[in-house]
């Protein structure tokens, strides 16, 4: 039987995870799981101690295990907590020896794909066993590409064996939002959905539903949804932060961007936003340095 089926022992720490629900994967029981099952469920608790912002206790719980699974769970904190050398030397190691373990596959991807190495990253992803995590990620990436052609025929392919699939709706709702149109409200009923569901909500569904309400131009549900979020936001997920510096700038609020903006460089020096904003500020300065400016005598 799939362990990630609607029969499966682990749809429910699965469903977790993606929606967000860290510490519901942390107080998850697995006591009970079969013992293939419980170095995936593992794996999936570590890797939520991580995204709560425990990145030293998960290290000192991964130096105790043994496997490829945990090797790549090593790499994957080193990576989450700025190490970017060590994570990219120890993935290269596991995808010479272990380029089939689904851990290695997807953690191993995302440390590439940080590391600026796509092509690299969909190589591994492309080894995988009809793993939903991995068509998600490889749907993330082509979408990083502007490759929304490859994301959706992805999605699509997915679909017609996984059409119930929790991860497939939300990567779909992902290539909606690309994709525009009548796509966007379709976005973003899955995430209000997820987000105002008192079994599922989380700060991260909610970032979601904001993100989908800014497409819409519901400036006002949008900060509504990042509020609520930042005020549930025990562990800071920086993205909250990110996405709180985007509708501050949109709706003219510029002590909230100025705010956000210093919360963000304090939280996560190297987020992409804010290389992105220093990247534009780069290219603006290049070219007004072309002009001279005139002055009326």
């Amino acid at each position: 039987m799939d362990p990630f089926s609607a029969e499966g022992e682990l749809l429910t720490i699965h469903n977790a995870f993606h929606q967000g629900q860290y510490q519901a994967v942390l107080d998850f029981d697995t006591s009970s799981l079969s013992q293939s099952n419980i170095t995936t469920a593992r794996v999936l608790q570590l890797r939520a101690q991580i995204a709560n912002g425990d990145i030293q206790g998960a290290l000192t719980s991964i130096e105790k295990e043994k496997g490829p699974d945990f090797a790549a769970l090593k790499a994957f904190a080193q990576h989450s907590k700025g190490d970017t050398l060590a994570a990219t030397k120890q993935v290269e190691q596991l995808v010479e020896k272990t380029s089939e373990n689904a851990t290695v596959q997807i953690l191993g991807a995302i440390v590439l794909q940080a590391a600026g190495r796509t092509e690299e990253a969909l190589s591994l992803l492309s080894k995988h066993q009809g793993n939903l995590e991995a068509i998600a990620l490889i749907t993330q990436i082509h979408l990083q590409q502007n490759r929304t052609d490859l994301a959706l025929k992805e999605v699509s392919a997915a679909r017609k064996w996984a059409q119930d699939s929790l991860l497939v709706n939300i990567a779909e709702s992902w290539v909606g939002m690309r994709v525009g149109g009548e796509s966007y409200q379709s976005a973003f009923y899955v995430f209000e959905e997820i987000a105002q569901t008192p079994s599922s909500t989380s700060p991260k569904s909610l970032i979601s539903q904001a993100v989908s309400e800014l497409h819409l131009g519901r400036l006002p549900e949008a900060e509504a949804a990042l509020n609520q979020a930042l005020q549930n936001n025990e562990h800071k997920d920086i993205e909250a932060v990110a996405n709180a510096v985007v509708l501050a700038t949109l709706m003219g609020k510029r002590d909230e961007q100025e705010r956000y903006l210093a919360e963000l460089r304090r939280g996560r020096e190297g987020h992409a936003l804010l290389m992105d904003l220093e990247e534009k500020g780069r290219l603006f300065d290049q070219a007004a340095g072309k002009y001279t400016p005139k002055v009326a005598s």
